[in-house]
């Protein structure tokens, strides 16, 4: 930190009460009053060197020996006045990036310039701001930090925009590097006396060494600070990314996740200060959102639902939730279940998590891509070599391109359909949600999303546990999302004597388990010609099905045993239990296919259960009587 000492004459300053004087042989002829303090002091040395009291002393006539000036307004308060009339005295000042900014306001206020005299204080003030302070990267910064006290004064003298400036270059001109940074520099040599691992280890950090300290400033003069540093050009957006990530971290406040503590802290008595303390981080966290890279993967997709919730929180605007929600929806793939379960504060329901905006991160993340496209059609000449031109070339190209993002888009989707099952697997547990909110973000991925429904099954056996007043009909809308043919043989067996599940679904996952023991014992041919055709649809039953698995964990109600289930007989004695409770199978199940174009390949099966499980049961008996 640089420094400047004005004057030679040792401080003869001295306070009674709220009266300070200077001592000396002549009496004093000045009396000003600053915010509550007096000064006694001579008009020759001030009045040399400050052209308002000498206005001051010409407008206001000699009443007595001693003429009073009143300064209620003067800016930096009694400090920076008696910073300007020691220096009017030649008393010894000390002048730093602490106190600059105070004394150059003062001393414009008292104009002090050169046309009173020359080498007046404001001369010197700018010659140390421009010589020493601007070109110290520290002493910008506290500078900088010190105009907030002095917006106004600040502005019009062009210190704030000067510091802003100064800052920006210096970070332009090193954008990766620590040799500016007095607190990065300790770690950088604590670096070097480590091995090439820790130094490794610790290179990351070094991407965000301009961030930390500039984090200390206030939104205000931050925003305009990397706005200045983005102007440039030259910085990554990833660094920028950092550095709001940072200064995100500093600033915003531990909200409390549980929406009932929020609105209790919205209900206590003192509630104005504390709506205007959530109103200072609205503000800041709108700021931030503002300031966000356009480019993908500039900030992290964890970063960006921590803002949605602390928006959600804050209750912020709706454009900025929806910037949020586009650029969460950009690059969902990265998520995990825990950054999407975002507290619900609506009092329109009690719901515990906001589905709502998770559907519209759905539906931003569905714009960015389509499905894969399929390959040109070749000619009936087959692989004949002709002649392109070049436009033709850049029509392959470009195809090959398109193929390149599509297939990424593909990929995405693969990993946006895990992860929309693990969220659904949370939000089931909730007792508040909606069967049509749920059934909504099920079926807001493409079929092809997911590969195996066992983690979707999963999900919906919990909602069916967790809503047990959900009727005949409601049960068979829930399980129609469920595709049978895509659940894995221990999904199979949990869901055979899964009581939960509507009749269909379990004639379903019968057949084509029934089916996979039959076809991998050598009997494809004595299986009915409709399950031949689902079979057919599905693939190859003999490949080994994935084992089922989740991401999340629950409780123990929630997790699969399939040990009551260890013969054909069991599964013989569950359907009859539940044909029992539903004689009208026959009509309901045939209107209900014929009605949803949807589910019709997936559930073309016999109109009558019972002979068809039957025959089911003599084929799986009769294998195994072979074998």
């Amino acid at each position: 930190m640089k420094f400047m000492k004005l004057g030679s004459r040792p401080d003869t300053f001295c306070t009674s009460e709220a009266v300070k004087s200077v001592s000396s042989e002549v009496s004093s002829d000045l009396i000003v009053q600053v915010k509550g303090s007096r000064y006694l002091l001579h008009k020759f040395p001030l009045l040399s060197k400050c052209l308002r009291l000498q206005r001051f002393c010409s407008e206001c006539p000699e009443s007595s020996q001693q003429q009073i000036v009143q300064l209620p307004d003067f800016p930096g308060g009694v400090e920076a006045f008696e910073l300007c009339a020691k220096f009017c005295y030649g008393i010894t000042i000390t002048l730093s990036a602490f106190n600059i900014v105070s004394a150059r306001c003062a001393a414009e206020y008292l104009q002090m310039t050169e046309d009173v005299e020359k080498g007046n204080l404001i001369y010197k003030l700018e010659v140390f701001f421009n010589s020493c302070i601007l070109h110290g990267w520290k002493d910008s910064i506290v500078t900088l930090q010190s105009t907030k006290a002095f917006p106004l004064w600040s502005e019009d003298l062009g210190i704030t925009s000067r510091c802003i400036e100064a800052i920006a270059s210096k970070v332009l001109s090193h954008p990766s590097k620590a040799n500016l940074s007095h607190s990065y520099s300790r770690r950088g040599r604590d670096d070097v006396s480590c091995n090439g691992a820790d130094s490794q280890r610790h290179k990351p950090v070094t991407k965000g060494w301009w961030a930390e300290d500039i984090a200390e400033l206030g939104i205000d003069l931050y925003w305009r600070t990397i706005i200045a540093i983005k102007s440039g050009g030259k910085v990554p957006s990833n660094l920028i990314g950092d550095a709001l990530r940072m200064y995100a971290s500093r600033w915003l406040p531990n909200i409390p996740k549980d929406r009932k503590k929020s609105k209790q802290v919205e209900s206590e008595p003192d509630s104005d200060s504390v709506g205007e303390v959530n109103s200072k981080h609205r503000l800041l966290l709108e700021s931030i959102i503002s300031l966000l890279p356009v480019e993908k993967g500039a900030v992290s997709c964890s970063f960006l639902l921590k803002l949605l919730k602390a928006a959600n929180i804050l209750n912020a605007s709706s454009s900025s939730k929806m910037e949020l929600a586009r650029r969460v929806g950009i690059q969902l793939e990265e998520a995990t279940v825990n950054d999407l379960l975002i507290p619900s504060l609506s009092y329109s329901n009690d719901m515990v998590y906001d589905v709502d905006i998770i559907m519209i991160i759905l539906e931003q993340f569905m714009l960015q891509g389509q499905s894969p496209p399929t390959s040109p059609q070749r000619t009936k000449g087959g692989f004949e070599r002709r002649r392109r031109s070049r436009s033709a070339d850049n029509v392959d190209f470009e195809f090959q391109e398109s193929r390149r993002s599509s297939s990424a888009s593909h990929s995405s989707k693969l990993k946006v359909a895990k992860l929309v099952d693990g969220y659904l697997q949370e939000i089931a547990r909730d007792v508040n949600l909606p069967l049509s909110k749920f059934i909504a973000l099920a079926e807001a991925l493409p079929d092809f999303a997911r590969l195996d429904h066992d983690d979707l099954y999963r999900a919906i056996d919990i909602y069916l546990k967790t809503h047990p007043d959900l009727n005949k009909s409601e049960r068979k809308h829930l399980c129609r999302i469920l595709d049978c043919k895509k659940l894995s043989m221990e999904a199979c067996m949990h869901a055979a004597q899964n009581e939960l599940l509507p009749l269909r679904v379990v004639v379903q996952v019968l057949f084509f388990e029934q089916a996979r023991v039959a076809m991998a014992g050598g009997q494809v041919t004595e299986l009915p010609n409709n399950i031949k055709a689902l079979l057919a649809t599905h693939g190859d039953p003999t490949k080994p099905q994935a084992s089922l698995s989740t991401n999340t964990t629950g409780p123990a109600e929630d997790q699969w045993s399939v040990s009551g289930l260890k013969s054909p007989k069991s599964k013989l004695s569950t359907l009859r239990m539940k044909l029992a409770e539903d004689d009208d199978l026959d009509e309901n199940y045939t209107d209900g296919i014929g009605k949803s174009s949807r589910v019709k390949p997936l559930c073309s099966v016999p109109t009558r259960p019972k002979r068809m499980f039957s025959k089911l049961w003599s084929i799986n008996r009769s294998a195994s009587e072979k074998n």
